[in-house]
């Protein structure tokens, strides 16, 4: 497996200064969820495609995904396809950029949408997007996430979606917290899932209050053993939340912490 970070924990990092930290403390790729403190979109995207290039076109760090903001619990057909169409503008611009993954989330299930209808919605707007997506040889991935966090649910919404361009972005913190075990979100989706998303975090507030690695609650060695263990290939990203949460720790902190503890956990067997 590669791991990478999100730029949603260096809210006051410049583009390159990403770029330069990922180099600095060893990590493969980055996750554009910001730009200079902006969250992205495909017009902020594009206006800064020559510094995108210039720091990740040589392939170390790699830009790994675009964290879009797309969502489809609404069953209002107006909101569903202002949605729709930001995901298919968003990846359009991942297939301009190289980049091979988008996120996408189900969201917050509006007043009246149960979870059956959330279920119906999401796997109905990840299906009008799957043609897009495999046209352009882009990924797009349901994160784990909102009111769609249960390894059950968003299995559920993958059932009704059979394009292999539609895909799981898994939170470890964000399954667990519903109840999962690390063991059975992976026999859950599995299968589905494109990146992971790790970061660890003390229970008994809401949110969980993100701390370094090894400090709280989550079962991050657990996962990074599983994940070693089948064989996983793809990216494990380090989701600090600062742009959320100011209080964490500062990325200069806990970025080389967790990377060189995601290294430590390799090769402890099961």
């Amino acid at each position: 497996m590669k791991f990478a970070f999100t730029t949603l924990g260096t809210p006051d990092w410049t583009l390159e200064r990403v770029a330069e930290a990922a180099k600095e403390y060893g990590y493969d790729g980055v996750e554009l969820r910001l730009i200079d403190g902006d969250v992205i979109s495909p017009a902020l995207l594009r206006a800064n495609r020559g510094r995108i290039e210039a720091l990740f076109g040589g392939g170390t760090p790699r830009l790994v995904a675009l964290a879009a903001s797309a969502h489809f619990s609404s069953g209002d057909p107006a909101t569903q396809r202002e949605n729709r169409d930001a995901c298919i503008e968003m990846i359009d611009v991942a297939r301009e950029l190289g980049v091979l993954l988008v996120r996408v989330f189900g969201g917050k299930r509006p007043d009246g949408i149960d979870e059956a209808a959330g279920i119906a919605n999401v796997a109905a707007g990840l299906n009008a997007v799957a043609g897009v997506a495999e046209a352009a040889g882009v990924t797009v991935m349901l994160e784990t996430h909102d009111d769609f966090c249960a390894s059950s649910v968003v299995a559920a919404i993958m059932e009704r979606v059979p394009s292999r361009a539609i895909a799981v972005h898994w939170d470890v913190q964000n399954t667990y917290k519903m109840g999962d075990s690390v063991s059975q979100a992976w026999e859950r989706l599995g299968p589905r899932v494109a990146h992971v998303h790790v970061k660890d975090a003390v229970r008994g507030t809401e949110p969980w209050r993100r701390v370094l690695l090894g400090e709280g609650d989550v079962p991050v060695r657990e996962a990074i053993r599983l994940l070693e263990s089948v064989g996983y290939t793809g990216y494990v990203s380090v989701e600090m939340e600062k742009k959320w949460y100011p209080d964490q720790p500062a990325p200069e902190v806990a970025l080389p912490q967790y990377i060189a503890g995601l290294r430590a956990f390799l090769g402890q067997g099961t």
